[in-house]
């Protein structure tokens, strides 16, 4: 039987943190999710003046990072460069904007924001997912 690493509610309340404090820093209004390595929703934040379809779209980037393993930018690059089918599994959200979070080696969740420029985006998921470590 092999054991893992999950995430706890201690875990996501300092990840949610650091990332509200990257987005507040930089003045940008945005949405932000925390899922697990399945992809279910474990916390969203909405900071005042994002936009309603945050509430959709970052964690749907969250989602496609945990399933997927890696920053959801992979699946949009993948995307962008010709292979348009990926789009048809309808569990994916390819836009750049969220990272996984790895502790020991293992993906036990990601971070997905959505709400400013795609890097805007991602550069708040990583400093959420450094809370982490």
């Amino acid at each position: 039987m092999q054991s893992k690493a999950i995430l706890g509610h201690e875990d996501v309340t300092r990840i949610l943190a650091a990332a509200r404090a990257e987005a507040l820093k930089n003045n940008w209004p945005v949405g932000i999710a925390v899922v697990d390595d399945g992809g279910h929703l474990l916390a969203y934040e909405r900071l005042d003046g994002a936009a309603a379809s945050t509430a959709y779209i970052a964690p749907g980037k969250a989602r496609t990072s945990a399933l997927g393993r890696k920053e959801s930018k992979v699946f949009e690059d993948m995307v962008n460069n010709g292979r348009t089918a990926f789009l048809s599994g309808g569990i994916m959200t390819c836009l750049e904007g969220a990272v996984p979070l790895v502790f020991e080696g293992q993906v036990i969740g990601a971070i997905g924001v959505s709400g400013v420029k795609a890097s805007e985006d991602a550069q708040i998921a990583r400093a959420g997912a450094a809370a982490l470590a």
